[in-house]
């Protein structure tokens, strides 16, 4: 088993690093082993470039096709995949262009990453139905602030210091102007059946948003919200999230 362990690792290390090859790998007569491992490693990388690419067609707008795959070789020679599945493949490219010295200049892009990302996982993940509003209304209003609602799993939060939302917008074919000069922007990213959906949260229904995700009640989560943020819209969040499907389903808390 050892041996085996060894071999696979030896195989790995040459595939994903372009380390030399063993001389266990050669034996074939028809071609060395340099050869073959270099067939082995063009497939490899060119199925992670072309997952990468799928991933984050805005970021490839944004820097070009021949800056993408300088991108995508520099990111792959760092970062192997660790799934079976190409689709998993890709979610650390915001950190790594945080240090990405070719992409010094474009500040924004680590964020771009990130909301990319999130908005793969949204178009991957597991369908859920929406809300049972009957049921809601079931609930007597003194039980209200126990309610724990449930988000759905293709939901999620991208919080920057750039317009995010604007630039990935604009890049959905649709002509968005970006304000450059603008403040930074909080991306919520939600899936209803036309598909994924970005839309700009303000600081307190984000504020407000992330408590519910984290498992707070309404009621605690409203009034942390409050105390930060006085003029926070209860309803207007809860209905906002509503028409993007954020919500799936509630329980009901302890009383406190």
């Amino acid at each position: 088993m050892n041996v085996l362990h060894d071999e696979l690792a030896d195989f790995s290390r040459a595939i994903i690093q372009g380390a030399a090859a063993s001389v266990r790998f050669d034996t074939s007569p028809h071609y060395s082993a340099a050869i073959g491992l270099e067939v082995y490693r063009n497939n490899y990388r060119g199925n992670l470039q072309d997952a990468l690419a799928g991933t984050y067609p805005v970021i490839g707008q944004l820097v070009g096709a021949d800056f993408l795959r300088m991108l995508s070789r520099d990111f792959i020679s760092q970062q192997g995949s660790c799934s079976a599945n190409l689709f998993d493949y890709g979610a650390e490219l915001g950190d790594f262009l945080e240090h990405y010295e070719p992409a010094r200049s474009l500040a924004y892009l680590p964020d771009v990453a990130r909301l990319e990302w999130a908005c793969h996982r949204a178009y991957f993940a597991t369908d859920v139905a929406p809300l049972d509003l009957a049921r809601l209304a079931q609930v007597a209003p003194s039980a209200y602030a126990n309610l724990l609602l449930q988000v759905h799993p293709a939901c999620d939060i991208v919080a920057s210091a750039f317009p995010i939302v604007a630039i990935w917008q604009a890049h959905q074919g649709g002509g968005f102007k970006i304000d450059w000069a603008g403040s930074g922007e909080i991306a919520l990213v939600s899936r209803r059946e036309n598909g994924v959906n970005v839309h700009e949260l303000n600081k307190d229904g984000a504020h407000w948003l992330e408590a519910v995700i984290h498992g707070q009640s309404l009621g605690t989560a409203t009034a942390a919200t409050l105390e930060r943020f006085p003029l926070f819209d209860l309803q207007d969040s809860l209905l906002h999230c509503a028409s993007l499907n954020v919500w799936t389903g509630f329980s009901l808390g302890e009383t406190s």
